[in-house]
């Protein structure tokens, strides 16, 4: 089995492979994480980890607060993740790849990466100044039917771009905007609905693209039933992505 060890940087959101990243790094624990990138020769792929939150926070506290007020407040690579970070961290993440790493003036900095790979989640370890973690790539394997059901997936989720422009009647992407690979089409879909962690997460550990196909054909349906009778839902524009605050 090969096995990888890099740095870790969990979110209150999934990654998955193709999708851009951005980030605005502040905390210590991640700039230093950035520093360490930033040694990594331009030529070469600058890469970290992302995997979701099941329990615990983006952000560690950074003051004392509710409902001890002279409690201290956690630091170090672990800080919002208890004494044993695996458990409060999901076990299928993404790689990515920080095309851009930009230190402003203040010594925080502005990432852009990409993702790459999903990978599974071996061991972490909180000895260094950051979290790193081992880890095991995974395949993607097509599944059974995936071309037809990438078909159907794309119809239905451009139905449900048209219900989310409301009155506008404005679709927010077009046929020839969207790919043809299933793979790469299950991978979009799942970023661009207006879902849940655990939902995303749930697509994204999926044992292969026919079967998260599958599940968004049946997500997308009801997601536009549930729109239709939902009029006064506002637009949203999903070619955008919340930027962490991390």
């Amino acid at each position: 089995m090969t096995t990888a060890r890099l740095p870790l940087f969990p979110l209150n959101s999934v990654l998955f492979p193709g999708l851009v990243l951005p980030l605005n790094v502040f905390e210590e624990r991640y700039r230093a994480m950035m520093r360490e990138l930033l040694k990594t020769p331009e030529d070469e792929p600058r890469r970290f980890a992302v995997v979701a939150i099941r329990d615990g926070h983006e952000v560690a506290p950074s003051a004392p607060g509710m409902p001890d007020p002279t409690a201290v407040p956690e630091r170090g690579p672990a800080a919002g993740f208890g004494t044993d970070p695996a458990r409060a961290l999901h076990k299928i993440g993404c790689v990515a790849d920080a095309a851009t790493i930009r230190e402003r003036a203040d010594g925080t900095f502005e990432v852009l990466a990409t993702g790459t790979t999903r990978v599974r989640l071996l061991s972490v370890d909180a000895s260094g100044p950051y979290l790193t973690a081992e880890l095991e790539p995974l395949a993607e394997e097509p599944g059974e039917e995936a071309g037809a059901l990438a078909e159907g997936v794309l119809r239905a989720f451009q139905q449900y771009q048209k219900r989310l422009a409301g009155a506008r009647e404005r679709s927010l992407s077009t046929g020839a905007e969207l790919p043809d690979e299933p793979s790469v089409v299950s991978y979009l879909v799942a970023a661009a609905m207006m879902l849940d962690t655990p939902t995303k997460q749930r697509l994204l550990q999926a044992p292969d693209t026919a079967s998260r196909l599958k599940d968004e054909l049946t997500l997308l349906r009801a997601e536009t039933a549930i729109i239709r009778n939902l009029p006064s839902l506002p637009a949203a524009d999903l070619t955008l992505g919340p930027t962490s605050l991390n």
